[in-house]
């Protein structure tokens, strides 16, 4: 199963709690997950709707690998700018407006 792989791994995964489980982790803990979920899902969204990475045709794996290379690296770039410009990293809008 998917839980033995990871344990054997040595990777410990917390998933979000249904709403009729008890939680027993720490709330700092909780918050820090839920902080670090919420960038990864933004920068998901950020690269499904701006880079449209969820469409990337190619014929073979060199091409598919290096288009989501250049998709990925781009959102790298836009996050670095912001960074040098001051704005919230990843406000991407603000650099088309700027």
């Amino acid at each position: 199963s998917l839980t033995s792989y990871y344990d054997a791994q040595g990777v410990d995964l917390q998933t979000p709690l249904r709403a009729n489980m008890k939680e027993d982790r720490p709330k700092p803990v909780v918050r820090r997950l839920m902080k670090a979920r919420r960038i990864v899902e933004t920068v998901i969204g950020q690269l499904s709707e701006r880079f449209n990475i969820q469409r990337v045709r190619a014929r073979d794996l060199w091409h598919l690998s290096h288009r989501l290379i250049r998709k990925i690296l781009s959102h790298n770039l836009c996050f670095v700018l912001n960074k040098k410009l001051g704005n919230p990293p990843l406000q991407f809008d603000l650099l088309i407006s700027s």
